[in-house]
């Protein structure tokens, strides 16, 4: 936890008046990951949980398809490197070089025509020949998913330093946490959490929800659809694609939870609630 923030030197001013002061800040460092040795993506991340995030992000990408297709994800061994905790190689099981090549030429495709590695590779279409949508049988308690953000907060040890980082966790229809992380980015904490279930064989979540801080965007939709999660939750708002998205592949989309409140964007069937859900 002691890379994930560190002492800064501020100016705090209380009622007009300045005071010289220390505060913690979230860390923030690139993270090179790497193909078979060869540079795939960077991303900028909150030290920590790195292979997770490494192995989460290729989930994501659809460079892993199951546990199955990952050999290892490592910390960078090569001396001539100035900061081998910044770099992750991830080696796949089964790929012929022709394959490899195909994927590092598709990703500087995306690089070059998009900011996030994910804006514009994957479509509502694309994402509907992954498979059917997402059907499971269970449903949670209104009563129960207004306890999670406070349970979700709770855990953010980081945050407590920083004020300054997000999270994401997935939790049981009973409202257990299973496994959180932190990140500075929203996305790269939904890739950490997903990363270390598949690492641990763990994939279809189909048994869990996915709570995150902040808003939920198409990519947090996708993630979750990809890891077979059918419920995400936000502490704000969705985006418009999010709903689509969230609509056509089976995911209930919860907004705005906080208090006794929330939205219901998408699949309210899996939402117990006092009175009917309005349709």
């Amino acid at each position: 936890m002691a890379g994930a923030f560190r002492a800064v030197d501020v100016s705090r001013v209380r009622d007009g008046v300045p005071r010289s002061a220390t505060d913690r800040a979230a860390t923030e460092e690139p993270l090179e990951i790497r193909l078979h040795g060869r540079p795939f993506a960077v991303i900028m991340r909150t030290p920590g949980a790195d292979r997770e995030l490494a192995a989460g992000f290729l989930l994501a990408e659809r460079v892993l398809r199951s546990p199955d297709d990952l050999g290892t994800i490592e910390y960078c061994a090569d001396p001539r490197a100035e900061h081998p905790e910044n770099v992750v190689n991830a080696t796949l099981v089964g790929q012929t070089p022709e394959t490899l090549e195909r994927l590092l030429a598709d990703r500087r495709q995306v690089a070059m025509n998009a900011s996030c590695g994910l804006c514009g590779r994957l479509t509502i279409e694309s994402l509907a020949a992954e498979g059917p949508a997402l059907r499971v049988a269970w449903t949670i308690g209104a009563d129960v998913l207004i306890q999670i953000p406070d349970r979700l907060r709770a855990a953010q040890r980081v945050f407590d330093e920083t004020g300054g980082l997000h999270a994401a966790g997935l939790f049981t229809p009973d409202g257990r946490l299973e496994t959180m992380a932190e990140d500075v980015g929203r996305h790269n904490a939904v890739d950490k959490v997903v990363g270390r279930m598949l690492m641990h064989d763990r994939l279809p979540l189909s048994d869990f929800l996915l709570f995150v801080s902040g808003r939920t965007s198409f990519e947090i939709v996708q993630k979750a659809f990809i890891a077979g999660i059918p419920m995400v939750a936000a502490v704000s708002a969705p985006s418009t694609l999010a709903i689509d998205l969230a609509r056509d592949c089976g995911v209930t989309l919860v907004g705005f939870l906080r208090g006794s409140g929330f939205n219901i964007y998408a699949h309210p069937e899996r939402v117990v609630t006092a009175q009917p859900v309005e349709t």
